[in-house]
């Protein structure tokens, strides 16, 4: 195995994969694209944006204003160090790191010399902390957390060099990722896990699941190994999360595809190249384990890329991975309820030109009935973004896409190239505003737009986008369910330090508050967004005077941005969810910096609490 390939980012190693088009040149069409949508002569689009939102709705700013009193707290200065900072008048504490036991059984297991024994490994907090919600169950909170990945040259012994030598070391690394369930609970210094609770568990690669929806059972996901296609083994790359109306956690599988290599000879078909799958994998899976190898499970990868729900509440229960609401690289799952009462949930592709999707349910949700087939029955749709700032969700149906239904779930990035949907600046979180029918996604940034497949267009306006950009849409009378949209960018990120350009972002963002690559995104009770980044945090080039990832706060009326908190160098911030009495938000520290001082010998992902130190609510 390449060692190289653990130390590059999963953009680049999609790119190594699936090489996307050359760039072209048409600087004039990025300034004809934003001009005509009024981003540089006003509040980004919020004069053309009044009268798709209405008027009440959306307030222009001026050009470069500065963050007023629309929050409560002073905003912070960028972070370059490696340590962590909130405002004044702010706490936090670590609530949890990789490593940490989950029962007795495991205290002490970790080191930073030889990191988790495989034994202990599905019994302590899993690595890269990722997506989370809180639940609250008979009295008790409950956070089900993701681990996106590992890092081999961190997690293994120090004598493997980064690289698995035998089936005990992947099976350690494939312990380690999946999801956490823990029972949290106030203690002396803010929160900490309760070990040996029984609500605590773990899911991670071996963990046996159930698949419903249309495509359970075809051929497209029959192995040797379950030839009724109807029993996957393992959720991975987990990335962002959900919740349901019912109390459930939705788990989204993003970059699967990297755990799949072939030691001899694979049919590379049209959905294999689509996804990125093939060749060697990043974790030397395939070499110690057959269903991870191509060449002799060729559908153990349609098995990976769904969303996968966990009752957090029975730790007996098996996790279900959904069908129906599609297989590609899940960021997240935001889940709101249509007019009629039928199930919407809203999800992005993290891919370079992938799409924006979301699935309608057949049936009814009413609080406190069956939720049987909610998931399972119902519409998968794809998004096009128009020129005219309207869009359309558009059906991926056999009639539309000329493809069987279980074709359709398997390869829905196959499908909705079909039906002529709007390629997208990878597309992340997805967050729904609590108050009104309005949802915004993170378009995180996108090196590679251009040519004929991936060209530009009015919701992701540059070619070389480092910075990325939020999109939101409101959908057609208020509802959920409808088929058309309207749509404005909250925010185009960018450098107004470096760029007096559509490079230095929209009017909102200024030398105070700008940031690259927006990520996770979370709206509080107050109808404040909350977001995260995951992007370069040289402080060079074009991104000097960036600093560290950061999460900022957002106002949706007014359009105003605010840096929060910053993340140690070499760290994303990604993951937040509440306390059940709002008074301590959770945040997610992912793959810190070297010397970050809370790793005990190693710099080890987290989750943090952060609180208000007069005790009063933070979101």
């Amino acid at each position: 195995m390449t060692k190289d390939l653990t130390d590059m980012s999963w953009d680049d190693f999609d790119e190594m994969r699936d090489p996307r088009p050359a760039t072209n040149e048409f600087d004039a069409v990025v300034e004809r694209a934003i001009s005509r949508r009024g981003f540089l002569g006003g509040a980004l689009a919020f004069g053309s944006g009044a009268a798709v939102f209405g008027a009440s709705m959306l307030t222009p700013l001026g050009a470069r204003a500065a963050a007023s009193g629309a929050f409560p707290f002073e905003p912070i200065a960028i972070g370059t160090d490696f340590d962590i900072h909130v405002p004044a008048g702010y706490s936090w504490s670590t609530l949890v790191r990789w490593g940490d036991a989950l029962v007795s059984e495991a205290e002490g297991a970790y080191s930073p010399e030889t990191g988790v024994p495989v034994a202990m490994a599905d019994k302590v907090f899993g690595e890269n902390t990722d997506g989370m919600e809180l639940f609250e169950v008979d009295g008790r909170e409950i956070i089900a957390v993701n681990s996106e990945y590992v890092n081999p040259k961190i997690n293994l012994p120090a004598a493997s060099e980064g690289v698995a030598q035998n089936a005990d070391e992947v099976a350690m690394l494939k312990h380690m990722q999946g999801v956490t369930v823990m029972e949290v609970a106030k203690s002396a210094n803010g929160y900490a896990v309760v070990v040996d609770s029984p609500y605590n568990r773990r899911i991670h690669h071996d963990t046996p699941m159930v698949m419903d929806g249309p495509a359970a059972g075809s051929a497209l996901v029959q192995t040797n190994a379950d030839p009724a296609g109807l029993s996957p083994v393992g959720t991975m790359n987990n990335c962002g999360s959900g919740k349901t109306l019912w109390g459930t956690y939705l788990t989204c599988e993003e970059n699967f595809n990297g755990y799949f290599g072939a030691t001899g000879a694979y049919d590379e078909t049209d959905g294999i190249k689509r996804y990125g799958i093939g060749g060697e994998g990043r974790y030397a899976y395939e070499k110690f384990d057959p269903r991870f190898d191509l060449s002799a499970e060729p559908n153990e990868p349609n098995r990976h890329g769904w969303v996968t729900e966990i009752d957090p509440a029975d730790p007996q229960s098996t996790p279900v991975k959904h069908s129906a609401l599609g297989r590609f690289k899940h960021e997240n799952a935001e889940m709101v309820q249509a007019a009629d009462g039928r199930v919407v949930v809203y999800m992005g592709d993290d891919e370079r030109g992938e799409f924006i999707y979301k699935y309608v349910s057949n049936g009814l949700y009413t609080e406190g009935g069956a939720t049987e087939g909610l998931l399972s029955d119902g519409i998968l749709y794809v998004a096009k973004f128009n020129d005219d700032m309207t869009g359309e969700w558009l059906a991926l149906t056999p009639e539309t896409t000329g493809m069987s239904l279980e074709e359709i779930l398997v390869f829905a990035r196959l499908a909705g190239s079909k039906v002529g949907a709007t390629t997208m600046d990878r597309p992340e979180w997805i967050s729904a505003h609590p108050a009104r029918a309005e949802a915004y996604c993170a378009l995180t940034n996108n090196s590679k737009r251009g040519g004929d497949s991936m060209p530009v267009n009015a919701a992701n306006p540059r070619e070389t986008n480092d910075y990325g950009q939020i999109v939101r849409w409101q959908p057609a009378g208020g509802d959920h369910g409808a088929t058309g949209f309207t749509w404005d960018l909250y925010v185009m990120a960018g450098n107004p330090a470096v760029y007096d350009n559509v490079y230095g972002g929209s009017d909102n963002i200024t030398d105070g508050n700008m940031f690259n690559s927006p990520d996770g995104m979370a709206f509080d009770s107050t109808g404040l967004l909350w977001i995260q980044t995951d992007g370069d945090d040289s402080n060079e080039g074009d991104f000097a005077g960036q600093g560290n990832n950061q999460m900022l706060v957002g106002n949706p009326d007014t359009g105003e941005i605010a840096r929060f908190l910053t993340a140690p160098n070499g760290a994303e911030v990604t993951g937040l969810c509440w306390s059940a009495d709002r008074k301590t938000a959770f945040v997610g520290i992912q793959h810190p910096g070297g010397a970050w001082p809370d790793g005990n010998g190693k710099p080890r992902s987290s989750v943090i609490a952060v609180w208000r130190d007069d005790g009063a609510t933070i979101g």
